[in-house]
């Protein structure tokens, strides 16, 4: 193949199909008409001697070949949209820039008032808008459509950049008057009573069932007291990490949280933090974006000031 007549839009269509796995959803993402994809498929085809799509039971499907150039063309695209960039800096005083950042209800809890506290004196034109994991698919993060997604994942698609904000143990939160809190220890804490908070992941989110779902399935706490060899009695299920300060203050229920957010909801004093009696295994709390924004000076800007504060909150 003579590279110096490579048409760069193949590549284009080329990501767009494999993101889509559709014809007429990647001619609509791109506003062409479907035949001028289709001719674009055909080409991608005769180029490198491969189907590309395939047609299967769970409709067009990447073949092997696709699969392995899907990243190679990402990072590809990503250099090329950083060299058509603007190179003047940032000027976050006057801009009006709107930044999506969809936000874990843990991360809303613990870093987004950081970030809006300092935005308030370093940005006030800058807008903010916060999306839940619910709202958001991987798909609008790698597109650029979300500027980045802060949560704590499993796993994330091979062509994301990512970043480690900090790392989190577990805590439990309890009522003062709670006669379980003296010499709180393993044994009192499986009699008590519990609020449970989701581990929240990307996509749509379905109701528990207490007596059908695994210890795996209901998150980190319950995978790990199930390692030894027990199970907890949860009262109450909740989404929100603002709701266990409130519901624990009934002096029969105990929360156990990710230890930031419970020291956060013990400083009034009403609520005592207590160790938990078993281990739990800590977590992540990451920052990705996609590589379409990685060099894009006002998404550099606001990475670097998570970043910066997240390095504040890591310390306390």
């Amino acid at each position: 193949m003579n590279v110096d007549r490579f048409d760069l839009n193949l590549l284009i269509y080329l990501d767009i199909l494999l993101r889509e796995r559709s014809v007429t959803k990647a001619a609509q993402s791109l506003g062409i008409t479907q035949p001028a994809m289709s001719n674009g498929l055909k080409r991608l085809r005769e180029l490198f001697d491969d189907p590309i799509l395939v047609r299967t039971s769970d409709g067009m499907s990447a073949t092997e070949r696709a699969q392995a150039l899907q990243p190679m063309v990402r990072n590809i695209l990503a250099e090329v949209d950083a060299a058509v960039q603007p190179t003047g800096e940032f000027q976050s005083l006057t801009s009006g820039r709107v930044f999506r950042i969809m936000v874990s209800d843990y991360a809303e809890a613990t870093l987004v008032p950081a970030i809006v506290k300092r935005l308030r004196t370093e940005a006030p034109g800058v807008i903010l808008d916060f999306l839940t994991p619910s709202d958001v698919t991987y798909k609008d993060v790698e597109q650029g459509k979300v500027d980045m997604a802060i949560n704590r994942f499993d796993e994330l698609p091979q062509s994301f950049h990512q970043k480690t904000l900090w790392r989190d143990g577990f805590a439990c939160l309890v009522n003062p008057a709670n006669p379980l809190l003296e010499g709180f220890n393993l044994e009192k804490y499986l009699v008590a009573n519990h609020i449970w908070v989701s581990k929240t992941g990307m996509g749509v989110g379905t109701g528990v069932n207490p007596s059908k779902d695994k210890a795996v399935q209901l998150g980190w706490v319950d995978e790990a007291l199930a390692e030894t060899g027990h199970k907890r009695n949860i009262s109450v299920f909740t989404r929100h990490y603002q709701m266990p300060a409130l519901l624990a203050m009934n002096n029969d229920l105990v929360a156990t949280l990710p230890t930031k957010v419970a020291k956060m909801q013990a400083q009034s004093g009403a609520l005592k933090m207590v160790d938990a009696p078993f281990h739990i295994p800590a977590f992540e709390l990451k920052m990705a974006w996609s590589p379409l924004l990685h060099h894009n000076p006002p998404h550099q800007w606001m990475r670097a000031l998570i970043t910066e504060e997240s390095e504040k909150l890591a310390r306390v």
